[in-house]
């Protein structure tokens, strides 16, 4: 057991010997060591073996970017029908969840006088159509005597020429034509008035006629009742709510875009989405806002998605993927990210360096999460990442990587 103890004191001492009373012979032995690794043409840092990882022989392909955006659905139309007259509701209440189609009886009022206004305008209509016949007869006495009253002072100024007659009977042939050139314009006049009846009579048939169809309020669009329709027996004064209504298919997605990425959005885009309850949504974008809001310069962005079973709501959360312009990526296994020490997103590839395989970090872009893996932008076309033990090296540090093509 004494052994050892006595074996460390005597290299202890042989070396404290050499390095106080011999120091020149031991540096001489060193320097014959540090010649010895100079002849083999090796440095320390060769001499030690990489440290093993997996890398995956990565291309890149070319895939379309994608925009995200958080926003919410939003029905294709919503509108609150409202009373354009006033009146006693008569019809029984419709509730709201119903379906209705363009044209269908919402709201019906009591007619009271307008039915006999209808009449009365009708009447004085049949009044005033009447009284056409009777000017144009009179206009065309008139006319007849005008000819008459022309012939007239023909013949009178030709037997006045002759001797045959005064010149007082030409002047009164010529009084009796003026009189029926006037009569001629009185009757004209009559005749335009009477017309003019007609088209006064005619326009408040209409007005009493668009006045009792407006005592019912009827649906504009096919779409859901959002509220109960008016109660019976309420006094309903022009302009007052009858009940809303709203289209739900198709169905808006509504997001706003930040102005840096408004560019790569394009209509008739492919668009998918997705709900907070895990529903899975596609259509197209079908509007891009040229006019940015003033509060937070972002672009209104609206996607239509079918609906025809209505289980989309207007109001809901959504987040909403636009395809935008296509870019270059790699498919990377998720596992292969990582942070470096100032939290960037990246991985580590192996890369060609004095002749030696060393780990290098690189920042990427996510661009999307796919059931096979990642896609990041911001590598060279051909990179080899490290997939397994990236964790374990730093920049520069010297690997033996073990290679493996995609989907091993």
């Amino acid at each position: 057991m004494k052994l050892i103890p006595a074996l460390t004191a005597i290299l202890v001492a042989g070396f404290l010997y050499l390095l106080i009373v011999d120091r020149d012979r031991l540096f001489a032995l060193a320097q014959i060591e540090a010649d010895g690794r100079e002849d083999t043409g090796m440095t320390e840092a060769e001499e030690e073996p990489g440290l093993g990882v997996v890398a995956l022989r990565s291309a890149a392909r070319e895939v379309d970017d994608t925009v995200v955006l958080r926003g919410r659905t939003e029905a294709a139309r919503q509108v609150e029908v409202r009373a354009e007259t006033s009146g006693r509701v008569i019809s029984e209440p419709l509730r709201k969840g119903a379906m209705v189609e363009t044209g269908d009886a919402l709201c019906k009022l009591d007619p009271g006088t307008r039915e006999i206004q209808l009449a009365e305008a009708q009447a004085r209509l049949v009044e005033a159509e009447s009284r056409v016949p009777t000017a144009q007869a009179g206009k065309a006495e008139a006319e007849a005597r005008l000819r008459e009253a022309e012939i007239n002072l023909n013949n009178a100024r030709r037997l006045s020429q002759g001797g045959y007659q005064s010149e007082t009977s030409v002047i009164s042939a010529e009084a009796a034509l003026e009189a029926a050139t006037a009569q001629v314009q009185s009757a004209e006049s009559n005749l335009v008035s009477a017309r003019a009846g007609i088209e006064t009579a005619e326009a408040a048939v209409a007005s009493a006629r668009t006045e009792i169809d407006r005592l019912t309020i009827r649906a504009p669009f096919d779409g859901l009742l959002e509220t109960d329709t008016a109660e019976l027996g309420l006094l309903m004064q022009t302009g007052a709510p009858c009940a809303t209504i709203v289209q739900l298919d198709p169905i808006k997605l509504v997001g706003f875009v930040p102005e840096v990425d408004v560019d790569d959005i394009r209509v008739g885009a492919r668009a998918a989405g997705r709900l907070a309850s895990g529903q899975a949504l596609s259509g197209e974008v079908r509007f891009v806002s040229r006019s940015a809001d003033p509060t937070t310069r972002t672009f209104r962005v609206e996607v239509v998605v079918p609906n025809p079973d209505l289980r989309i709501r207007d109001g809901q959360t959504a987040e909403i993927l636009v395809d935008a312009n296509g870019t270059q990526a790699h498919l990377l296994p998720q596992s292969a990210l990582t942070l470096d020490d100032s939290g960037r997103l990246g991985v580590r590839i192996v890369e060609q360096r004095d002749a030696a395989s060393r780990a290098r970090f690189m920042p990427v872009e996510l661009l999307r999460d796919t059931p096979e893996g990642v896609l990041v932008a911001g590598l060279a076309p051909e990179t080899a990442v490290i997939v397994v033990g990236q964790e374990y090296v730093t920049d520069g540090v010297r690997v033996a990587p073990s290679f493996r093509e995609a989907g091993q």
